[in-house]
């Protein structure tokens, strides 16, 4: 059976949660679906400019930045940084925070998310020793586009949700399935129109470090659920992950930015342990997570 990459959100912000997850995982490795591995944790350190998707505030010190990364570093998982700010231009691109953070990351070990092609050239210029990997926020719908992408020196692709489902698409991509990555429980509305206008004003607040009103989107009007998940049509089942990995898919994305801790363990248990095992495993993550953290 190939091995089945996820990809974990928060790397920061949901920093303990996620290595005890990636230690259980490689702890009791007969607990979970068998082949599954952590193939990144993605996300930011607070207040980086350079951030998109959704706008995280705050400040990091060096030393944390140093402890998280080498954590998961330590497990054998990449960092993936999201720099998907769609809104950089080159003045933002010296940076003084946002570069300490690609230093302090250098390696070979890890990754980034990119969208802005300026800001794009720079770090790979920069800081070569990064896997490059074209984001969900490019809302590329198209084949076409899609073809694009894989034409050019990404890692991976990361698919836009509506496609999920998209037998043609799947079918035609086939030939680049593993460098292929497929967000499975997407919570935003299937063909939402507002979408980049929604990313462009995540990154408008970013650079501003403006937390401003809510962008007017009706999945804000009451605090997001797992269940609420499943029942968007882009939403992959648990068991269907099989079917798409015999095609060649292998790379899977959680969502979790910006939600409740709550929807993020939920979709963790759903997805990674064997059926028989879940209430195993969510007893060592609480259980584990209450330890790490003092509560």
């Amino acid at each position: 059976m190939k091995k089945i990459y996820w990809h974990l959100p928060g790397f920061s912000v949901y920093f303990y949660m996620n290595q005890v997850m990636i230690h259980l995982m490689q702890a009791y490795p007969d607990a979970f679906r068998e082949g599954y591995a952590v193939g990144s944790v993605y996300g930011t350190f607070p207040g980086a400019i350079w951030n998109g998707g959704r706008a995280v505030f705050g400040c990091a010190s060096h030393g944390e930045m140093e402890q998280i990364i080498a954590t998961y570093n330590r497990f054998g998982v990449p960092v993936r940084f999201t720099w998907t700010n769609p809104l950089i231009e080159e003045k933002h691109l010296q940076d003084t925070y946002c570069n300490l953070i690609m230093e302090t990351a250098r390696g070979g070990k890890n990754q980034v998310l990119v969208n802005s092609p300026v800001l794009e050239e720079y770090l790979r210029k920069t800081y070569p020793d990064f896997a490059y990997i074209s984001s969900t926020t490019k809302r590329l719908t198209t084949l076409e586009a899609l073809r694009g992408e894989l034409g050019r020196d990404y890692a991976l692709v990361v698919l836009d949700y509506d496609l999920n489902h998209d037998e043609a698409a799947l079918a035609a991509l086939e030939p680049e399935a593993e460098r292929i990555e497929i967000l499975v429980d997407e919570i935003c509305f299937p063909k939402c129109p507002k979408r980049a206008e929604h990313y462009r004003d995540e990154g408008l607040m970013q650079l501003r470090f403006e937390r401003a009103k809510a962008y007017p989107c009706p999945n804000r009007e009451k605090r997001p659920t797992f269940a609420e998940c499943k029942k968007r049509p882009a939403f992959i089942d648990k068991d269907e992950i099989a079917s798409y990995a015999e095609r060649g898919f292998v790379n899977f994305k959680l969502v979790g930015r910006g939600l409740p801790p709550e929807l993020v363990k939920e979709s963790y248990l759903y997805y990674l342990p064997k059926e028989e095992k879940r209430e195993f495993v969510r007893e060592k993550l609480e259980t584990d997570l209450a330890k790490l953290t003092g509560r």
